[in-house]
């Protein structure tokens, strides 16, 4: 999941949040539900503002409960040894991206255990506020409903996140890869094993399975039938079918995007680059550029040099930063990325921190560095056909993601 579909709320302690568009469908079909179902039926003396408003901050505080657990995993992962820089907020809930795999099955393991810990302490804390504002409730065993219908919003929203909380904890203990529970699951069969690759397929292969489970239970409740535990109901069961797909993919794609990267780690990229390429000079015509380089050979990027020095890169996607018509008077330099803001390599760096780097940044090629000159070139289909034709693996298409997503 790329940060090109997401809006950057911000940081927190030095972690990107970033939330996904889809978030709005999940964010909107809980407000319905609440606005809808849950809240007039539990309190019919509410009025429609108190009811949709009160609908509106349990979906936000539900999504902040969300942000929490992942914000653990990410200050515990770092803690540990594991870079996140982000978390992306989205339909199934949040994922926190690490760029590479734990350094033990303990890091893991601390890492993975802690979202649940958070999730279930959550739920808790608020079921605890709730009963402490309530103080004794006095239940009617013949019309418990009217019991519950004298709580105000606060104290309805309190016992509405506390269970959903719960909920979330308990679901990602499921040992289902990369669910936390799949996680710890893995952690432990790598601390026994010390075979991370082989931890890796187990703990795909059970999550792959309850991926499977859902996706069957999903069906079975479109169909009309109901489901021990998942109960029935025709867009429940969508919804569990749904869920099943993501976890299925998710599961396939971790392990695949670890048997890249373990490939890719001892490759330096000078095995990789390209040494011919056309080099311009930052006074050349944006019309000049596209007559003389772009049109006559198949390059994309041009490394910009003046008097020897690398200076900037010039893409294709940046010749629309000026029209046609002002080509002719336009030179490189006016639209160049200049060097300082570019993401360049070192000739000793590795082809799977370069594959990170083009999902990272949303880049095709990258210039490889050294004492100021440009000794070649590194694109994305590069790197993927090296690990095409050296291994058989590869990651589907431009767009996989390349950081390995934690729930």
């Amino acid at each position: 999941m790329g940060s090109r579909t997401a809006l950057r709320l911000g940081r927190v302690a030095g972690i990107e949040i970033l939330v996904d568009w889809s978030l709005l469908i999940i964010f909107s079909l809980i407000t319905l539900s609440l606005g809808a179902g849950f809240f007039p039926a539990s309190h019919p003396d509410w009025g429609p503002l108190l009811v949709w408003g009160t609908a509106l901050a349990a979906a936000l505080l539900f999504f902040v409960s969300v942000l929490l657990h992942e914000l653990s995993h990410a200050i515990v992962g770092r803690a540990n040894g594991i870079p996140i820089p982000r978390i992306t907020l989205f339909m199934f809930g949040g994922m926190a991206h690490m760029e590479k795999e734990p350094p033990s099955w303990r890091a893991e393991l601390y890492m993975a255990a802690v979202g649940p810990i958070t999730s279930l302490a959550l739920g808790f804390i608020f079921l605890t506020l709730a009963k402490i504002v309530i103080g004794p409730l006095e239940i009617d065993p013949d019309n418990p409903r009217q019991s519950f219908a004298q709580l105000g919003p606060a104290v309805s929203l309190l016992m509405w996140l506390g269970p959903v909380n719960i909920i979330l904890g308990l679901f990602n203990l499921v040992p289902g890869f990369p669910l936390d529970g799949g996680r710890i699951l893995r952690a432990a069969m790598w601390g026994a094993t010390g075979d991370l690759v082989a931890a890796t397929r187990r703990a795909s292969a059970v999550g792959q399975g309850f991926a499977w489970v859902l996706m069957g239970s999903g069906f079975l409740m479109m169909l009309g039938l109901r489901v021990p535990i998942f109960g029935g109901g025709f867009a429940n069961g969508l919804w569990l079918a749904l869920i099943g797909w993501f976890l299925n993919n998710a599961a396939v794609m971790s392990y695949r995007q670890l048997l890249v990267h373990q490939s890719l780690e001892d490759v330096p990229v000078l095995r990789l680059m390209h040494t011919r390429f056309e080099r311009v000079t930052p006074q050349l015509s944006i019309q000049e550029l596209v007559d003389e380089y772009v049109m006559p050979s198949g390059q994309r990027a041009f490394p910009v040099e003046e008097r020897g020095r690398f200076v900037g890169l010039i893409c294709l996607r940046d010749l629309p930063k000026r029209p046609r018509h002002a080509w002719r008077t336009t030179t490189v330099a006016e639209i160049m990325t200049p060097v300082e803001k570019l993401v360049t390599l070192s000739p000793e760096q590795d082809a799977a921190a370069t594959l990170d780097l083009f999902g990272k940044h949303d880049v095709n090629q990258l210039p490889v560095v050294q004492d100021g000159r440009v000794l070649g070139l590194v694109r994305r289909e590069d790197v993927l056909k090296w690990l095409s034709l050296h291994t058989g693996l590869s990651l589907g298409g431009r767009d996989q993601p390349v950081s390995r997503p934690l729930g």
